[in-house]
């Protein structure tokens, strides 16, 4: 298929609207074409993650992913995750950099999605289950450990700043 179309989406909350080759991916639409450079592209084959976003409040693999498909959609990039919090930050975002869950840096918009859908979906993992959750999420810095800290920590904070109502 060649020529190209008008998409129109929802990212981060603003409606868009822009052309792309049927054949572009929505990785490089974002990057590209919307100028939102959080979105990593790291394998371009779904394995590492990096490239992870919200689409329609679930996580997926954006370089998978045609950008035509996401039109009439809502797509959340790392750039929107903290729409509609005090201080700038997410709760996940916040608690990634309390805990040192950042690591050099290259896959934590991935994690940072992916951790958001978990915690929305599972308030409170456990181990395994905060394992399972971020399984599909590579980072060639090694550092689990601290990505765990943090998917916990934002967990805490996540219930600290929940409504009373909903404690």
């Amino acid at each position: 298929m060649t020529g190209a179309r008008e998409i129109g989406l929802i990212v981060n909350g603003v409606p868009r609207t822009a052309s792309a080759e049927p054949r572009r991916l929505l990785s490089d639409f974002l990057r590209h074409d919307l100028g939102l450079t959080g979105t990593h592209v790291g394998c371009e084959h779904g394995v590492c993650g990096c490239c992870t976003v919200l689409f329609d409040g679930d996580p997926v693999r954006s370089c998978l992913m045609f950008a035509v498909t996401a039109s009439g959609h809502e797509i959340t990039t790392v750039e929107g995750l903290a729409a509609g919090h005090a201080g700038g930050l997410s709760p996940v975002q916040r608690a990634f950099q309390d805990s040192h869950g950042l690591q050099c840096g290259f896959c934590t918009p991935g994690f940072l999605c992916t951790v958001t859908a978990l915690l929305r979906d599972n308030p409170r993992p456990s181990d395994e289950e905060v394992l399972e959750g971020i399984s599909g999420n590579l980072c060639r810095c090694t550092g689990y450990q601290n990505i765990i800290k943090a998917v916990h920590r934002a967990a805490d904070i996540i219930a600290e700043e929940a409504p009373e109502a909903d404690r």
